[in-house]
């Protein structure tokens, strides 16, 4: 009998506490795995380590949990015993006491997470739709003049944004068209206004603006009809909700997102005070260029009256004189020097006459003498009546071209009695202003009346 016994003792598999335990936690975690997991904190304890240790319970159970150092370090609220809680969790034993447990590697508030989940979900539908492409984004008007600001009609948000609009550009016109912005009556209200927003027709953008808050507060502005609105508005739409690190729907479906409501309204109107700094600046660069120009026509200006002056009849009368005094000059020295030439040359055939020739040759070199002497003589009277005639058809030509010679045909030159500038039109003199009329043979004194 005791041997049988032993037979069946041999037989079986004796498993110590620590293998049992061991194979207990590996066929939880293969089996299980990651899992979601909501319920009420109890029994949280924080030791030095800096581990979470606490138990999630609902009415009828409870297991017990452990959140190590790293993933703690990494909440984003502080878990407390009570509080309802979204645990991503794997499903595992403690070896040394044999307990179930579960070892949480995420940790939310239960509502929070529940409504992140829905956010990710409608987020990922309109997205598909199209709602947030970055095509449709519309381009926000630079000098608004009208602008509808959605909010509440009480709190911070209206009276910054109106403040700081107020201070940039106090040109454009805000009209807030209020509206609850949080509970479930404020979902309908948004979607009203923007649609009477749209109809009105008489705004260049929407401002939709709302403080901060928890994402329960902020809800309002992940609501699907809400952001269908903003989609359907036929004006551009400012997103300014919550602080900057707050994300909703109506974010992505905007055409712009600004950070804060403060920063919206930086966003959407210019500094006045930089419009009138570049305003003198380019003043100023207009008057330099209005300079540069009028220097410009001042020395073309100056050009062409030098030239005016030049051809002028007066100048080319002064230049005719002088052309004709210089030719008389050379005419007077070309007539003493051919007489010169031509008595020194007498003189040298009369001593050749007398010194070398007889009476016969006398009588031809008298003569040849006499004929040199009238060729000569007709040659000088031929060249003084040319030049005389050259002389008389430039005097004629001067007097045909001088101011005096049209003064003969009836015509009068005024001038201004003190500074003697010519009048060439009546605003270049005034009433009462002393003129003097010269005309052909003399001058007249005149008064403008």
């Amino acid at each position: 009998m005791s041997e049988d016994r032993i037979t069946y003792a041999s037989r079986r598999e004796v498993l110590t506490p620590s293998q049992l335990t061991r194979r207990t936690r590996d066929l939880l975690e293969d089996t299980f795995g990651l899992v979601w997991l909501e319920g009420e904190v109890s029994n949280l304890a924080r030791p030095v380590s800096g581990h979470l240790y606490f138990s999630l319970k609902d009415g009828a159970a409870q297991v017990r949990c452990a959140m190590f150092k790293p993933k703690a370090t990494l909440l984003r609220f502080r878990p407390a015993d009570g509080l309802q809680v979204l645990a991503r969790a794997r499903v595992s034993l403690y070896e040394a006491r044999g307990e179930f447990q579960l070892i949480v590697e995420h940790l939310e508030e239960a509502g929070e997470g529940a409504l992140r989940r829905e956010f990710e979900r409608l987020k990922a539908a309109l997205a598909a739709e199209g709602l947030f492409a970055a095509e449709r984004k519309r381009m926000l008007p630079r000098f608004p003049r009208q602008i509808a600001l959605v909010t509440s009609a009480t709190g911070a948000v209206v009276r910054d944004v109106l403040s700081v609009l107020a201070r940039r550009y106090p040109l454009v016109t805000v009209d807030v068209v209020p509206v609850p912005v949080q509970g479930k009556e404020a979902p309908p209200a948004i979607v009203a206004a923007l649609r009477r927003i749209a109809l009105a027709r008489q705004y260049d953008l929407v401002v939709l603006a709302r403080g901060g808050g928890s994402i329960e507060d902020l809800w309002a502005f992940n609501d699907e009809n809400v952001a269908r609105a903003i989609h359907a508005s036929p004006q551009p739409v400012v997103s300014a909700i919550g602080h900057e690190t707050d994300f909703t729907i109506a974010d992505f479906v905007a055409d712009l997102r600004a950070p804060t409501p403060s920063a919206a309204a930086e966003l959407l109107a210019p500094d006045v005070s930089e419009l009138t700094r570049q305003l003198q600046q380019r003043a100023q660069r207009l008057d330099l260029l209005l300079q540069r120009s009028l220097q410009q026509y001042q020395q073309a200006l100056d050009r062409l009256q030098a030239q005016l002056q030049a051809r002028s009849p007066t100048q080319r009368l002064q230049l005719g004189h002088g052309r004709l005094a210089a030719l008389e000059l050379r005419l007077r020295h070309a007539l003493r020097q051919t007489g010169q030439r031509g008595r020194d040359r007498l003189a040298a055939l009369h001593i050749r006459l007398w010194r070398q020739a007889p009476q016969q040759r006398l009588q031809r070199l008298r003569l040849a003498l006499a004929h040199q002497h009238n060729l000569l003589q007709h040659n000088l009277r031929g060249t003084l009546d040319m030049r005389c005639v050259r002389l008389g058809a430039l005097a004629r030509a001067l007097h045909a071209v001088s101011p005096l010679a049209v003064l003969g045909r009836g015509y009068a030159l005024l001038q201004d009695a003190q500074d003697g500038h010519v009048i060439r039109k009546p605003a270049d003199t005034q009433r009462g202003a002393l003129l003097r009329a010269r005309i052909a043979e003399g001058e007249l004194q005149l008064r403008v009346e």
